[in-house]
């Protein structure tokens, strides 16, 4: 089945511990030292750690206290969108001096279509070491990179020999990789997936490759096809260069939990208003609003309303967000309330045509 499909070079850049090793370019008093990007404050909930941090277990999603206990020599450092977007442009450019076919996930990952390129180079291999000694140079950062024939495998490929490091899964090697993969390791796998899988006996690639299509959608629902087909190394999503925007938010933590929606008006008012900035400032609207609510027990809710037109009006949204809040009664004290817009006016661009060749199994990578 797989030599039946499309091959393409793809090529997936992950920053190593971007926010943590911006701090610490800018600051070299902070090299090996552990820092936590965020989190700081008795609420504080980290963004990003570095890897002398990971040693003491902290990650991000955690909170800071907690971050603490772990490791008490952790250094907190604030957070700079702007200095991680400026460095992140710099990252860009290089990737667009080997292939238009460029897909931005975030700030720092990325996926690269590399099949035709701009330099001539038949090796993806040697392109992405070439690409991440660049950015060392040019940038003073370190990446890895995975290399595969299309971006699943490519995006699990990259996390193997973090930091600093790249692993390419060759054409011939595809089948095996994923077989000899822990369940775990699969991206689109949480966590709690993974435990009801390993509840099923599945623990590696090999052990999901033995259950049938109609037992992964009886146990898993819509996901069932996707891990189906992903675990025979089928995965035709292409490199999309215009990223169609498909929701935009803003939220805000509390410094206390707020026990009464009456208290929450003000705080709707202005997290209204930062949604209808960016909306205006992208020149878009939406017609579905919804409103994120996390508990103080750190149980989250969502409750939507579709209108029937697109709005990027303030008044609109903070209305509909007032009904969505006196919809029903709220479970506990309130951390954090949030809006996003999605079903969102933006049209689909046309993509640059992508070419992919036929499976070979001495396919140049």
């Amino acid at each position: 089945m797989l030599n039946d499909l499309p091959i393409r070079k793809i090529i997936h850049v992950d920053m190593d511990a971007f926010y943590a090793s911006v701090a610490q370019m800018d600051n070299p008093e902070l090299k090996g030292k552990p820092i936590a990007v965020g989190g700081g404050g008795t609420r504080g909930v980290i963004s990003a750690a570095s890897y002398e941090a990971r040693e003491f277990g902290v990650k991000s999603a955690m909170s800071g206290r907690l971050a603490i206990k772990l490791c008490p020599e952790l250094i907190f450092v604030r957070t700079n969108f702007a200095r991680y977007t400026e460095i992140s442009k710099k990252v860009k450019s290089i990737f667009y001096e080997y292939t238009d076919l460029v897909e931005p996930l975030s700030l720092d990952e990325a996926y690269l279509d590399v099949t035709e390129n701009k330099k001539g180079n038949p090796s993806a291999s040697l392109m992405a070491q070439e690409i991440r000694a660049r950015i060392f140079n040019e940038v003073g950062l370190t990446a890895s990179a995975g290399i595969s024939i299309n971006k699943f495998i490519a995006k699990v490929a990259s996390d193997y020999n973090k930091p600093n490091g790249q692993k390419t899964v060759n054409p011939e090697e595809v089948l095996q990789f994923l077989e000899d993969l822990d369940i775990r390791k699969f991206y689109g796998v949480g966590k709690v997936t993974a435990e009801k899988m390993y509840q099923k006996g599945i623990f590696t690639g090999k052990d999901l490759k033995t259950k049938s299509l109609d037992y992964l959608g009886d146990n898993f629902g819509k996901s069932g096809r996707y891990y189906y087909s992903i675990v025979r190394g089928i995965h035709t999503s292409e490199v999309k260069p215009n990223r169609i925007r498909k929701s935009l938010a803003a939220e805000r933590t509390f410094s206390e939990n707020l026990s009464s929606e009456i208290f929450m008006l003000e705080k709707l008012d202005h997290i209204a208003e930062e949604v209808a900035k960016r909306l205006n400032k992208n020149k878009i609207a939406g017609k579905t609003v919804t409103l994120k609510i996390k508990y103080s027990d750190f149980t989250l809710q969502t409750r939507s309303k579709t209108l029937p037109y697109f709005v990027s009006d303030k008044s609109i949204i903070l209305e509909t967000a007032k009904d969505l809040l006196y919809q029903e009664k709220l479970n506990n004290s309130v951390r954090l309330l949030g809006i996003s817009m999605s079903n969102l006016n933006t049209e689909t661009k046309k993509k640059p045509e992508q070419k992919s060749v036929s499976m070979q199994l001495r396919f140049d990578f």
